[in-house]
């Protein structure tokens, strides 16, 4: 049996603009994207225009990982919020500060990439999409 978990974000209309930002930011590549408007149409329940051009599930994977992503239908609500956070992993110190430097653009540092005991460049950023990224680099500190 296989298990893997994946981290979905749930959008409100700018999934698209999203997948585009983490394919630069994180060197993300698109596996899979379909709009509304594309999915088969099913007349019992019509689809509203203003959602057609909305992502109904998109794909992109960033290294050994997959994350997911969906837009809301419009008015419908989206929560910002920091219950859970991505924690992304690299062994190159070099990577994770370029990949924190890219998530910070129009977003907010809420710790500042830094040496740590547990971690040659760690920080915490919360990009323009409101999700927040521990960016953690495996390795210990120099002493």
């Amino acid at each position: 049996m296989t298990m893997r978990l994946t981290p979905y974000l749930m959008m409100d209309g700018n999934a698209k603009e999203a997948i585009a930002f983490y394919e630069k930011a994180l060197e993300a590549q698109l596996l899979f994207s379909q709009t509304f408007g594309e999915m088969p149409e099913n007349p019992e329940f019509p689809l509203p225009e203003a959602a057609r051009n909305r992502i109904a599930h998109a794909t992109i994977k960033v290294g050994e990982s997959e994350l997911m992503f969906s837009d809301t239908f419009p008015g419908q609500p989206t929560q910002i919020g920091t219950q859970v956070t991505i924690c992304l992993s690299t062994d190159d110190p070099a990577k994770s500060r370029r990949i924190f430097e890219a998530l910070q653009e129009g977003g907010t540092v809420v710790m500042p990439l830094q040496e740590t005991h547990f971690s040659p460049a760690y920080g915490i950023v919360t990009d323009k999409f409101g999700v927040s990224f521990q960016i953690y680099t495996e390795g210990q500190q120099h002493q």
